[in-house]
């Protein structure tokens, strides 16, 4: 397109900085979330008890916790309890309830995407050649089982724009992959992946063969690794998101175009032949189960290429803080230092914060 993150950020060279910054203030608050559970969360008031009790017993079967605290925050803030509950949400839009009643409360962090730790993470295709090269060092062998995690976090830009259902959103995510188990190398991180994005967010309520389309957002992401040399890892794009649902499932449409880079300046020129110019997705919940499924780049590579990935959380008794968490991947991309490279892997760990 003849332009690069240079002409919109004014700096290439800032962006490790910036976005180092961003992974060490997004891991400080996910500590202090971990430790301190109740920061940025209220009491209940008893007016909010009481509609909580009352739309409980009123309440659809498939209205969540979360849609029901939405739900009576909203009749609060208009000045009384109505006794009389809506019609039950979908599952996408009890996560958007349950964000606008988040945004309510200027200390409160949102979940972006999943937010997980697998402790066992077994994968074959590891690529080890691009280190040994990188440092000079043919002996540099990687273990098949390492540590994965994923920090998603986003906030509020501008909300309610226009008196509609408009709004801007800047978010962060931290994929790591961490060698904890490999001690002849000194258990390093083999890679991370930072991703700073911002998108404007519209909330359509059309119906489209059955299903509503819940939200559509448009927005720029940034991608890189954070490296240099042979490691460097990187791309742009500009992407839309299409969030269809219909009761407990919910369909995600995600095209995206690259941004084209100079020549001499491009770590990855061929990654679109890899990860594609889009992916599917879809999620379903289940009786306290989320079951999620991603396919991208199957057709555009004639399934050569073809990337699928599934994940599944499920409860852990009782416990409301963490459930647990399984993820299969096959394909490319799951870390832009492998980007080429076929990957199948296994991780088993728990989840903090669901897709929906």
């Amino acid at each position: 397109m003849g332009f690069t993150m240079k002409n919109i950020l004014g700096s290439d060279e800032r962006l490790p900085l910036f976005v180092r910054l961003l992974a060490n203030l997004s891991a400080l608050m996910v500590i202090a979330l971990l430790l301190f559970p109740g920061v940025g969360m209220a009491a209940a008031s008893p007016l909010m008890k009481e509609c909580l009790l009352k739309e409980m017993e009123i309440g659809g079967d498939k209205m969540t916790l979360g849609g029901l605290k939405a739900l009576c925050q909203s009749k609060l803030d208009d000045g009384g309890i109505a006794h009389v509950a809506k019609e039950p949400n979908g599952v996408v839009d009890d996560r958007l309830d349950m964000d606008t009643a988040n945004l309510k409360n200027p200390y409160t962090l949102m979940a972006h995407r999943a937010n997980y730790i697998m402790v066992a993470h077994n994968g074959k295709g590891f690529g080890e050649e691009v280190f040994q090269e990188q440092y000079s060092n043919p002996t540099i062998d990687l273990d098949d089982t390492e540590v994965q995690f994923q920090v998603s976090l986003k906030f509020p830009l501008a909300v309610d724009l226009f008196d509609k259902n408009i709004d801007i959103y800047a978010a962060y995510t931290n994929r790591s992959f961490w060698q904890l188990f490999n001690d002849d190398i000194s258990s390093p991180f083999r890679d991370t992946n930072h991703e700073p994005e911002a998108w404007v967010q519209i909330r359509p309520d059309w119906e489209v063969l059955g299903f509503k389309n819940a939200v559509n957002q448009f927005g720029f992401v940034h991608q890189s690794n954070g490296q240099g040399g042979v490691l460097s890892r990187s791309w742009n794009r500009l992407f839309a998101n299409f969030i269809f649902e219909k009761n407990s499932l919910a369909v995600r449409l995600k095209p995206w175009i690259r941004i084209e880079e100079d020549k001499e300046d491009d770590d990855n020129p061929d990654i679109e032949d890899y990860l594609g110019y889009g992916e599917i997705s879809a999620a379903y919940k289940w009786e306290g189960h989320t079951f999620d499924v991603m396919v991208r780049n199957l057709f555009e590579s004639s399934f050569e290429k073809g990337t699928v990935q599934l994940s599944w959380s499920f409860p852990l008794g009782n416990y409301e803080h963490f459930r647990g968490y399984v993820q299969y991947f096959n394909g490319y991309g799951q870390s832009l230092i492998d980007y080429d490279r076929n990957v199948n892997s296994l991780g088993v760990g728990i989840s903090l914060t669901d897709v929906l």
